[in-house]
C-alpha cells in the first residue's frame, strides 16, 4: 500500500499514530510531499531524525521541498532504481528515499511524476534571523527541462502528478501568512506548474506547502492528513 501525507518539518509525530493504526509492514511505503527537512541542519541533528524515521517498518519517499537542501548536496547521498525512477539515497538509512524531479515512479500500477521544489515566502525574515535558507529551493532551468522532456517522451499523459507546490491557479490565497508582501513572493515555479497543468492529461495531484488541507478540482492539498494514494 502506498500512503501520502503532507509537510513534516522534522517533526514525525503522526507516524506513531499512522503505525499502530494501520500496522504498516516493510512492502509499503509513505510518500511526503515536500519539507521533510530530514536535511535540514546537518550533522547529528538531522542524523537522530533520520535514525528515527528509518526505524519504522515502511519506507519513506520525500518529495524535494523548500525548506531543506538538495538531496546531492548532502555528503554520502548515493543514487538508485526504485519503482521505475531514480532515488538519492543513504546506506545508514536504506528505508529513507529522495525523488530526483521529473522521475516517474510506479506506485500501486500509477503512473506518478514527481516535481519538487518552491519559493519560501519567508526568506527575508529567515536570512534576517539566521536561519536556514537554501537557494537551490525552486527547480532550476535545467530541472524544469528534464520534467518536459519526460512528458514528452510518455505523450503528456500520466495517472499522478506529485509536487510540493502547486498550479498558480489553485493557489489557496485563504491560507496565505499573514505580513507577507505578496508582489515580493516569487511565483515563477506555480506559474510555469500551470502550464503543465494545462497540458498533461492527468488524473489526479496531490501537493503540500500549504499547510492545509483541501480538494479542489482533481489537485489535493496535504499537510498532517494521512491518506492512500489513489486517483
Amino acid at each position: 500500500m502506498t500512503y501520502i501525507t503532507g509537510d513534516t518539518h522534522g517533526y514525525f509525530h503522526r507516524y506513531y499514530e499512522f503505525t499502530a493504526r494501520m500496522q504498516p509492514t516493510p512492502d509499503d511505503v509513505m510518500i511526503i510531499l515536500g519539507d521533510a527537512a530530514l536535511n535540514y541542519h546537518g550533522g547529528d541533528r538531522d542524523a537522530s531524525r533520520k535514525y528515527f524515521v528509518n526505524s519504522f517498518p515502511f519506507t519513506t519517499f520525500c518529495i524535494h521541498g523548500n525548506h531543506e537542501m538538495r538531496p546531492w548536496d548532502v555528503p554520502g547521498m548515493k543514487t538508485r532504481e526504485y519503482r521505475g525512477g531514480t532515488v538519492w539515497y543513504e546506506e545508514d538509512y536504506p528505508k529513507i528515499l529522495y525523488a530526483k524531479d521529473g522521475e516517474i515512479f510506479d506506485f500501486d500500477g500509477y503512473k506518478c511524476i514527481v516535481i519538487g521544489g518552491a519559493y519560501s515566502v519567508d526568506k527575508y525574515i529567515r536570512l534576517a534571523r539566521g536561519w536556514n535558507w537554501f537557494e537551490n529551493e525552486q527547480p532550476s532551468p535545467e530541472i524544469k527541462q528534464d520534467v518536459e522532456k519526460k512528458l514528452d517522451s510518455i505523450g503528456r499523459k500520466v495517472d499522478v502528478i506529485l509536487s510540493h507546490t502547486c498550479p498558480y491557479k489553485y493557489e489557496p490565497i485563504e491560507v496565505f501568512i499573514s505580513g507577507i508582501d505578496q508582489t515580493m513572493v516569487d511565483s515563477t515555479t506555480e506559474e510555469w506548474l500551470d502550464t503543465i497543468e494545462e497540458s498533461v492529461d492527468y488524473k489526479k495531484w496531490y501537493c503540500g506547502h500549504f499547510h492545509t488541507a483541501k480538494k479542489t478540482h482533481r489537485l489535493q492539498f496535504m499537510y498532517e492528513d494521512i491518506d492512500v494514494l489513489s486517483v
